[in-house]
């Protein structure tokens, strides 16, 4: 019998930003909007980018796996702490288990190697931690084990070098005190906003790997609170609930999406942050979740256009959990959660498995970001009524770095009064 450990991946957003992986190329170079990459970085972008077509495949794999497990709820989760996690258990995966590790990743192992890939992960976290990004944006990866497992010195040295892991020694025969260890530490990361991340901890457990991300960001253009007001949204057709919903007349990045029915708006944060707001036509989601590639994101992004709009969009809270493991067996992983599984690139033994994979995730968006800009700029408009986008119906909000081109967090609102 394998020994087994949880693998526990957050994700904690703070008024609407997630990371996430684009196609290279998405900028318009003529947008004065666009914030310019740092040169500095360039040696790390090169490391990172290539990463994005693979990231993004299983961004938006996984978003598909999701939606089949809870098709008429919210949905909120990070692709890039659920992808960092997997790339750093494969640091300490064999054979079989490792290769279905980082092709469930969506890597094609004869075009890219294991170290290229680990590479561009640790500069990857590297670019998206930094502070002149003007995006609070901080990824932590921890290990908590038990005094008895003595991981190999060489699996910690790189995990430390490579993902910035730190290490905690925990008595798991104590599932109380584990629990209370590894959640206090997860709430102290993540600034308060995940709590009570791991519960019914199995006292049989020797160490649980978990990839946290937490995001603050604000709206380059805020929304103003005096001019939110309660107006209805239409979950579906029985359901009509009451939001707080924002509101802004301006000038956006607009485009209608013949092929699938939606309108796309683009809303940047201050920083390399943006986020892409899609609003189906009315019984039109369903196709637009089945066929949403990176292909289409990169669609929209060419094709983006500044249009003057009155903009209504839903003040929310969502938070998303889930138990992941059935959902990445599906995409290819899966002998690492059986007596089939080869850790031994950890401890030196092959008497270790993955029990759980659990993954938190929680937005927050709201007129201001976090923060009031300290920026003011008068628009001048022209007489005439703008058309107006209402986001009064299920939504998707796509939230993407610019400068390492990262899909950070993927949601579907399907009722933006309930909170989990």
């Amino acid at each position: 019998m394998k020994t087994t450990f949880y693998i526990s991946l957050l994700l904690a957003g703070l008024n609407a930003v997630v990371h996430g992986q684009l196609p290279p190329n998405q900028h318009n170079e003529h947008d004065p909007n666009e914030p310019k990459h740092h040169t500095h970085h360039s040696g790390e972008a090169i490391a990172c980018l290539k990463l994005v077509p693979n990231n993004a495949d299983f961004a938006f794999q996984f978003f598909k796996e999701v939606i089949l497990e809870v098709p008429h709820k919210n949905v909120f989760f990070s692709p890039v702490s659920i992808s960092t996690a997997f790339a750093m258990l494969a640091l300490g995966a064999r054979s079989a288990t490792q290769t279905q590790i980082l092709e469930g990743l969506t890597f094609n192992l004869t075009e890219i190697q294991e170290k290229e890939i680990q590479a561009g992960f640790h500069n990857l976290i590297h670019m998206l931690s930094h502070p002149e990004s003007r995006v609070q944006l901080n990824m932590v990866n921890a290990i908590f084990l038990t005094e008895k497992l003595k991981p190999l010195k060489t699996f910690l040295d790189d995990a430390k070098a490579l993902y910035q892991l730190e290490a905690f020694t925990t008595d798991f025969s104590n599932p109380r005190e584990a629990e209370k260890q590894i959640n206090d530490y997860v709430e102290r990361k993540t600034h308060g906003k995940i709590t009570n991340l791991v519960k019914d901890l199995d006292p049989q457990t020797v160490m649980l790997l978990g990839s946290f991300v937490f995001f603050k960001g604000n709206w380059e253009k805020s929304f103003k609170p005096e001019h939110t007001e309660e107006r209805e949204f239409f979950v579906d057709a029985e359901t009509t609930v009451k939001v707080p919903m924002m509101h802004q007349t301006g000038k956006f990045d607009f485009y209608f999406d013949e092929d699938l029915s939606c309108t796309v708006v683009r809303l940047h944060y201050n920083g390399s942050a943006t986020a892409f707001l899609v609003l189906p036509a009315k019984g039109k989601m369903k196709q637009l979740e089945q066929t949403l590639v990176k292909e289409t994101i990169q669609e929209w992004s060419d094709n983006l256009f500044k249009r003057l709009l009155s903009l209504y969009f839903p003040k929310f809270s969502i938070s998303g959990s889930y138990e992941i493991t059935n959902m990445l067996s599906k995409m290819g992983i899966v002998d690492v959660f059986t007596d089939q599984a080869d850790l031994s690139g950890i401890t030196g033994t092959p008497e270790l498995k993955v029990s759980k994979v659990v993954h938190k995730a929680s937005l927050d968006v709201d007129e201001r970001g976090t923060e009031a800009a300290a920026a003011t700029a008068a628009e001048i408009m022209t007489m005439s009524l703008p058309p107006t986008i209402e986001f009064n119906r299920p939504f998707l909000m796509l939230i993407f770095d610019r400068d390492t081109n990262s899909t950070l967090f993927i949601g579907k609102i399907v009722n933006p009064t309930i909170t989990s």
